[in-house]
Formats: structure tokens, C-alpha cells, sequence
């Protein structure tokens, strides 16, 4: 049986346990779904994580990630566990593509209160539906505020002109009546939406004298 040296950490960056910090000081480590029978050591609440869906293990001198044959399968850094894989300092690791863990490992180059969760925005242009992180915008946007976003969202940190807004949410039939207000009321309106579920964030950036930018790093 190996000896546990490092101290390692996930990080739940999306999931119903999202922020919260989980302590791996075991040599392997079971990750599933809650149940009554207490059959892992780390436990989800979403239903389509199976009720012992993966491995986290020490061997070597290093952690290793491995999937137990999973219904809805696991992922690290994007890439399907079929077998085992070893971890590396900031691995994302993905389960039923509905939990995401950040693994942050002993030799992390952060210090732990400096490490940043990441948050999701995500759109659906044929359902028109948004999330941010797992939580959809609900009730559901505007098609005058789905439009602005899916246009924000076409090339994320690029800035987008006043014009380039009107033609595409309003089109070359009603621009004419477009106002500077109209424009500033639509943005400040979805700001306001997004902020329902992560008040804390500004997602929708105005840049003066020019237009508007979609911030997805928080910066």
C-alpha cells in the first residue's frame, strides 16, 4: 500500500457542491453519488454521476486518475479516462460532463487562497437557452437579449461596436429608430440577468467610447 506524502485538493469549479474544497489524504480516493450505503469517499449529489464512478489514487510518488466504468464517463483536460492517467498540477477532470474539478496538487505554484474558480457561460443558439455554471437563465432571455449575447459570445474579449449591435439585434429595417438609451437599457438589462445567478460578475463590459465586450476570465 503506498504512503500518501503530498497533500492534494479538487477544487469543484461547477456541480452541486461547486467552491467547496476537497481534501485527497487517502492513497485512492472514490469519487460517486450520494448514497444512503456510503459506498465512496467523495460524494455528489448530480444523478448522473454513477455511485462509484472514479479512481483518484497515489502510487510512485503520484496521483493518478482513473474512471470505474462510469455510465456517463470521465474526463481529463478534455480528453475520455479509459484508462489510467496520471495528474498534474491545475488537471481539469470532468465528470458525466456535469461536475468539474480543478486538481490542485502539492506542488501547486499558487498559494490555495489565490487560486481562482472559473465560471461557465454557456448559450444554446437553437434552444435560445443560457447557463451560467449549471444553473440555465431562467425564465429564459429576450430574443433581444439572447441576440446581443450570442453576439458578444461569437468572439469572447473582442469589442463590438454600437453599430455592430444594432444591426445585428435590431437589424437595417429598425435601426433607424435605435436611440443611445435603447442600446444602454438592452445591455443594462442583461447585466441584470446574468447577475440573477452570479452577482459578483460583470459579464457584459462597456468600453467607453466604442461599445461592448464579452469578459469571460474576470478580468
Amino acid at each position: 500500500m503506498n504512503v500518501v506524502s503530498e497533500q492534494a485538493f479538487l477544487f469543484v469549479e461547477e456541480g452541486g457542491l461547486a467552491g467547496q474544497k476537497l481534501e485527497i489524504n487517502q492513497s485512492s480516493v472514490i469519487i460517486g453519488r450520494s448514497s444512503s450505503r456510503k459506498s465512496c469517499d467523495i460524494e455528489f449529489p448530480e444523478r448522473q454521476i454513477s455511485r462509484r464512478h472514479a479512481e483518484i489514487f497515489y502510487d510512485q510518488g503520484r496521483y493518478f486518475l482513473r474512471d470505474l466504468g462510469s455510465k456517463n464517463g470521465t474526463w481529463l483536460n478534455g480528453q475520455s479516462v479509459a484508462q489510467a492517467m496520471p495528474l498534474q498540477d491545475s488537471d481539469e477532470i470532468q465528470l458525466a460532463l456535469c461536475v468539474r474539478l480543478r486538481f490542485i496538487g502539492a506542488d501547486a505554484t499558487l498559494p490555495l487562497e489565490d487560486i481562482q474558480l472559473s465560471r461557465t457561460l454557456r448559450l444554446d443558439g437553437e434552444s435560445r437557452q443560457v447557463w451560467v455554471g449549471q444553473r440555465e437563465v431562467l425564465p429564459p432571455l429576450s430574443p433581444a437579449q439572447f441576440r446581443l449575447l450570442e453576439l458578444l459570445d461569437e468572439e469572447a474579449g473582442r469589442v463590438y461596436s454600437r453599430e455592430e449591435v444594432v444591426d445585428t439585434v435590431w437589424g437595417e429595417e429598425e435601426r433607424e429608430g435605435v436611440t443611445e438609451q435603447a442600446i444602454d437599457a438592452l445591455v443594462r438589462r442583461l447585466r441584470e440577468r446574468l447577475a440573477e445567478i452570479e452577482p459578483d460578475r460583470q459579464y457584459v463590459v462597456t468600453v467607453r467610447g466604442y461599445g461592448f465586450r464579452l469578459d469571460v476570465d474576470g478580468q
